[in-house]
């Protein structure tokens, strides 16, 4: 299995770790443990942990090589959605140290309000 973290910085990181459980959760296996501040999503294709920790969410994807971009794309991608305003980033590190991708939110606020 191949393995894929990111660390963002944040200073809610339990509200949004509990935001993706729940929301990636209508579709996946997952579960959330408010005392501990962990959580769990499992995919078809792999699986996923949430830690939050003081002023950040610890996210670790794993999954076979060819799954790990897949993986980073949802998790990261969710979560950057939700932290918009935070302007949170998923920058990922894989285990066999190649790079991993990064999740922002590259929409502009007030380009964002002139769409909506």
């Amino acid at each position: 299995m191949a393995r894929s973290e990111a660390r963002v910085v944040t200073d809610r990181p339990q509200r949004y770790a509990k935001q993706l459980t729940s929301h990636l959760g209508r579709k996946v296996e997952s579960s959330w443990d408010e005392e501990t501040g962990r959580g769990a999503l499992t995919f078809s294709a792999g699986s996923a942990t949430l830690t939050a920790e003081p002023g950040a969410l610890l996210l670790a994807v794993e999954g076979e090589d060819g799954t790990l971009d897949r993986l980073e794309d949802v998790v990261g991608r969710h979560l950057v959605r939700f932290g918009a305003k935070d302007e949170l980033v998923a920058e990922w590190h894989r285990d066999n140290g190649t790079p991993g991708s990064v999740q922002r939110n590259d929409v502009e606020p007030d380009a964002a309000a002139a769409e909506g």
